[in-house]
């Protein structure tokens, strides 16, 4: 018996809906990023993108556990020397809570071009609107957030 390599033509993406809402973020991060490596599919491939498109709404519903409401914080750099920018979770939820969910996920990723393209498969929204309606995603539930 051969072993199955999937071949970047004959892959079969699925879009994906997942509500937000009350949802552990890093519980549930852990779980879009199998999703869109293509780990929960059984032609897995690790050299291949064989993931689906995942479509996140109610962003600014989700939960964070312990203190890391009041102590996370995030850091980007501009690349200039005392370009260290930082900002709290608060600050970050209240003007860009999709990004929470983005650097959560990408952070989870391969740090490759193939990550790369494994990250622009996800779409976050903080409402409960999407602009993706002609896929016609299908509403998954994540398990144990």
């Amino acid at each position: 018996m051969k072993t199955y390599y999937a071949k970047p033509g004959e892959i079969q993406r699925e879009w994906l809906l997942v509500d937000a809402t009350d949802l552990v973020l890093g519980r549930m991060a852990t779980q879009l990023a199998a999703i869109l490596k293509g780990k929960t599919k059984p032609t897995y491939t690790p050299h291949v993108d064989v993931g689906d498109f995942v479509v996140v709404v109610n962003a600014e519903k989700i939960r964070v556990t312990g203190n890391k409401a009041e102590q996370k914080t995030y850091y980007r750099h501009s690349g200039f020397p005392g370009g260290l920018k930082e900002t709290s979770y608060k600050e970050m939820m209240a003007k860009h809570p999709e990004r929470i969910i983005e650097k959560a996920v990408k952070g989870m990723l391969p740090k490759t071009s193939l990550g790369r393209e494994m990250g622009k498969k996800l779409k976050v929204y903080a409402g409960p609107d999407h602009p993706h309606a002609a896929q016609n995603p299908r509403t998954i539930e994540l398990e144990g957030c």
